[in-house]
């Protein structure tokens, strides 16, 4: 992607540049490393972002039922993606009903979906790096598929 460009949400593209914003910030030296399979489901459209040890190692859209193998998958409609993403780019990071703690806990549906509780628990141990994983849109322009 040509530097200035700006990822659409949802996109590997999109899910790319969080994983290099993350990749070049401080986040893995303060909160230690990080290894999980993470889903995000974004309506009908999956994608895979692999953290291994002090880095994001892999993004890639896959299929649902690879999502299903994987450690935990983040389940939410299209609208409250984007209303995330708008938030944390308003407030620099995300804010009260946006963060993933409070999309988990106050949500009607289940937010982080898993098979195994053991490895959907990754999403309990390392939740604040997959918040500034999030939280890096802050640092980049995104233009929305919808």
């Amino acid at each position: 992607m040509p530097e200035n460009a700006m990822p659409a949400f949802p996109s590997v593209e999109w899910f790319q540049t969080a994983a290099d914003t993350l990749n070049k910030s401080d986040s893995f030296k303060r909160l230690g490393t990080c290894d999980c399979e993470m889903g995000v489901q974004v309506d009908d459209d999956f994608y895979e972002v692999d953290f291994e040890a002090f880095e994001v190692k892999e993004v890639k859209k896959i299929d649902a039922t690879r999502a299903g193998a994987l450690d935990f998958t983040l389940v939410q409609p299209y609208d409250e993606w984007k209303a995330m993403i708008q938030d944390i780019k308003k407030n620099g990071r995300a804010t009260h009903n946006f963060t993933l703690n409070s999309l988990d806990l106050q949500s009607d549906r289940e937010f982080a979906v898993g098979k195994d509780y053991n490895r959907r628990d990754a999403f309990y141990r390392f939740n604040q790096t997959f918040q500034e994983y999030f939280d890096g849109a802050a640092n980049f322009e995104t233009t929305f598929a919808k």
